[in-house]
């Protein structure tokens, strides 16, 4: 994948295209994102929020996703909107943003991820213009279109408020986080991403995705269950986490070889 089709990522899921599968490290490792960018995923998210990145290993694995001809994707920590821009400045290709209640606190990642008139971002995107290959006027004109600004829905407030959310010029498409918002609906009595209700909620959220023109991603927990939300129409979702990947793989070899010895 070329600069330009990197950066093409954002025309590409806006299009509802389908089918894309995201890698998910929290890991704070650019040789990592590296690595499983080699592999089929059509990009790579950088956990930011649970994970243990900062801004320098955050920038240089966004370098190493790219030099893999792969875009990647931050999600920031709560209410870290100047990390935001920062993120995009070193060519992050989107900002997925936890725990959007309102359109207020959409209103406000706008103002941090997009250029005027739709936003506020500062000037000072020297990695971006490296990684693209742009021209500053180039940049400008264009950046609001090449990156996307992501909010996250997981709690009830964020799950009543979808249309006001979805309704902010800039808002690109929304996450689902199926565990915060299994906790929220429960009222605290479980974390079951795999329920039922949120089934439910999960297909309704993908309804006013479409209504309102914008893009659906979801995180998931293994392979089986991101084909079950592509069915429901996500237009991107998480296979699982870098950790559960590893540590599977890891089981796998270990018990092949066990079961080789053995003779079973």
């Amino acid at each position: 994948m070329s600069a330009a089709e990197i950066d093409g990522f954002a025309d590409r899921i806006r299009k509802h295209q389908g089918g894309m599968i995201s890698a998910w490290v929290g890991i704070p490792d650019a040789m990592l994102v590296n690595h499983l960018a080699q592999e089929a995923f059509d990009a790579v998210v950088l956990d930011m929020q649970h994970g243990m990145w900062d801004m320098q290993s955050a920038a240089n694995a966004v370098a190493q996703a790219r030099l893999a001809g792969k875009p990647a994707i931050a999600r920031i920590p709560v209410g870290d909107f100047a990390s935001a821009s920062r993120l995009l400045d070193a060519g992050a290709s989107g900002i997925i943003a936890p725990m959007i209640n309102s359109a207020e606190d959409a209103r406000a990642l706008v103002r941090t991820t997009k250029y005027p008139p739709l936003g506020e971002r500062s000037w000072g995107p020297s990695l971006a213009l490296n990684h693209s290959g742009l021209s500053a006027d180039a940049y400008l004109k264009t950046a609001n279109e090449l990156t996307v600004a992501v909010a996250m829905i997981e709690t009830r407030a964020a799950l009543d408020a979808i249309d006001g959310i979805l309704g902010v010029t800039g808002i690109d498409g929304i996450f689902v986080g199926p565990a915060d918002l299994s906790i929220a609906l429960s009222n605290g009595d479980q974390v079951a991403p795999n329920a039922a209700e949120i089934d439910s909620a999960m297909q309704h959220a993908v309804a006013r995705c479409r209504a309102h023109g914008k893009f659906a991603c979801a995180y998931a927990g293994d392979g089986e269950r991101a084909g079950e939300l592509l069915k429901f129409g996500f237009d991107l979702v998480i296979a699982g986490a870098e950790t559960i990947q590893l540590r599977a793989g890891a089981r796998r070899a270990i018990n092949a070889a066990r079961r080789i010895a053995s003779g079973s």
